[in-house]
């Protein structure tokens, strides 16, 4: 930051100065996520100081309305809530406070906060056709959403029941010059299965062992699921699966990962093995250390590339020897279907896409293992661009589960958006960039959910694209946005909406 030499921002010197202006009046607006009562009333009354056909719902969501030339109205949409994040040492109160704007050469940025370009330029964006005079734009509905940085509540809420286009422009991508076209559904699976318990007691021996799986790279599992690292809950169940096959083994606690969207990066298990099979503690001992040095050896090798640093280790916490006590861990059957659980449900890619070369259709990843009370939970992010996909997924699990006398539920469904092979939206924008850049736009698909998803489900036939000027560093106190390509992006807009009016 010592190092910017910042301009005080002034939008009615910058083009295109419409954009820019209402991006400065959203600025001073707070309007983080969860706190969005006040720019959606700023939207509000924009549409009655205009005189324009508007609603806003109970959650804030908005909706204006302008006519147009010819009778293809098209939908401009985007959010209106931004993540709020500050630099270490900043005291502004972003819940009550505006944000800072300021120039840093060609860069626009907020003092110490984050800028909300994500995704305040699709609302200023949209405010500008509105208030154009143009009368060569087609007709337009603007939907402007709250709360997609917290789970794309207004998304899914939004009733959309008395909107004509099918025709949608989504301005909240932050890479100039590529299309998204498609997105991932998805929904949160909750793999269940109870257990059943044995006791030892009194003279009987056992030797107990922590396992850790740790130094994995981990990921997005959406975005970089594709690059096939190694996920520590099924690294766990395959030193669990490769012991059992040799030493009655019981486990006593089990856990790992942290999110279901996250790639793993640890799991571990806490176990016991009963001396009580005509072998020696050193042999139990030196089977236990042959076996993990079998799975160490084959997990390094096969994960060389991704995870150069995973980490096994096995180390013996005591001999229990429990004189008068009872200590409860899971019996054989349990033990074998938890470890069936991490061995044997799907994980990682499931398909490929054949229409976007490169771009996961269908995946799922184990993100959370938790033993609690009698219950071992293993929870998923279940994801696909196709419904059908993700539909047969769910039920893999539901079935897989159900024949070890398990189940599964679900929750947090959100649907998605899949690729058209006869988009003449994505063909029209990609003749008006190809005049205006010169080169070809990058046509891109997500393995994440986006708010098209919701509105490709509502609005059947839809035809969307999102792009979005170039944004760096979103969602932390770094962000920055191109001016010059808020520019051209604005330009790709209005001409293709001319081009709509036209045709």
């Amino acid at each position: 930051m010592n190092n910017e030499v910042r301009t005080i921002y002034m939008p009615d010197t910058m083009e295109p100065s419409e954009v820019f202006r209402y991006f400065a009046e959203i600025a001073a607006i707070p309007h983080g996520s969860g706190n969005t009562a006040a720019i959606s009333s700023y939207l509000a009354g924009f549409a009655g100081d205009h005189g324009l056909k508007y609603r806003q719902d109970d959650m804030g969501n908005v909706i204006i309305w302008k006519d147009g030339r010819g009778n293809k109205p098209v939908i401009l949409q985007g959010h209106m809530d931004m993540v709020c994040e500050k630099a270490p040492g900043c005291d502004k109160d972003m819940v009550t406070e505006g944000l800072d704007l300021y120039i840093d050469g060609d860069k626009l940025k907020a003092k110490d906060t984050t800028l909300g370009g994500d995704d305040g330029i699709a609302v200023a964006m949209a405010l500008a056709i509105l208030d154009s005079a143009d009368e060569s734009l087609p007709p337009i509905e603007a939907i402007f959403t709250v709360d997609e940085e917290i789970g794309m509540l207004g998304a899914a809420a939004i009733d959309v029941s008395d909107i004509k286009g099918r025709i949608m422009i989504n301005i909240d991508s932050e890479e100039e010059g590529v299309f998204t076209v498609s997105c991932a559904g998805g929904a949160v699976a909750h793999s269940v299965i109870d257990l059943t318990y044995e006791n030892t007691i009194g003279t009987k021996e056992a030797i107990s062992y922590k396992i850790e799986v740790s130094g994995l790279t981990g990921g997005h599992s959406g975005i970089e699921i594709h690059k096939n690292r190694a996920n520590a809950i099924v690294v766990l169940g395959r030193v669990l699966q490769e012991l059992k096959e040799t030493l009655p083994l019981r486990i006593v606690d089990i856990e790992g990962g942290a999110k279901d969207n996250a790639i793993p990066v640890y799991a571990g298990a806490q176990v016991i093995i009963p001396v009580d099979d005509g072998r020696t503690e050193d042999e139990i001992r030196k089977l236990v250390s042959e076996a993990v040095g079998r799975i160490t050896e084959a997990v390094g090798n096969e994960y060389s590339s991704t995870d150069g640093n995973i980490h096994i280790s096995c180390d013996e916490i005591s001999r229990s020897t429990f004189s008068g006590s009872e200590v409860n861990v899971t019996d054989q059957v349990s033990t074998d279907r938890v470890i069936y659980m991490l061995t044997c449900l799907p994980n990682g890619i499931q398909r490929m896409s054949p229409d976007v070369e490169g771009l996961v259709q269908t995946s799922l990843n184990m993100g959370i293992l938790k033993k609690e009370k009698d219950l071992v939970t293993l929870t998923f992010c279940v994801r696909s661009s196709v419904a059908s996909e993700k539909e047969m997924l769910k039920r893999r699990l539901m079935d897989a589960m159900k024949a070890i006398g398990g189940r599964t539920e679900f929750e947090g469904e959100y649907p998605g958006w899949q690729y058209r092979t006869d988009s003449a939206l994505r063909d029209m924008m990609k003749e008006v960039f190809v005049g205006q850049y010169g080169y070809e736009p990058k046509i891109e698909a997500v393995h994440a959910g986006v708010e098209c998803g919701f509105f490709a489900d509502k609005l059947q036939g839809l035809d969307c694209v999102s792009i979005g000027p170039e944004l760096s560093e979103i969602h932390t106190f770094r962000e920055s946005m191109d001016i010059p390509s808020v520019g051209r992006t604005y330009e790709l807009v209005t001409e293709t909406l001319k081009k709509i009016a036209e045709s």
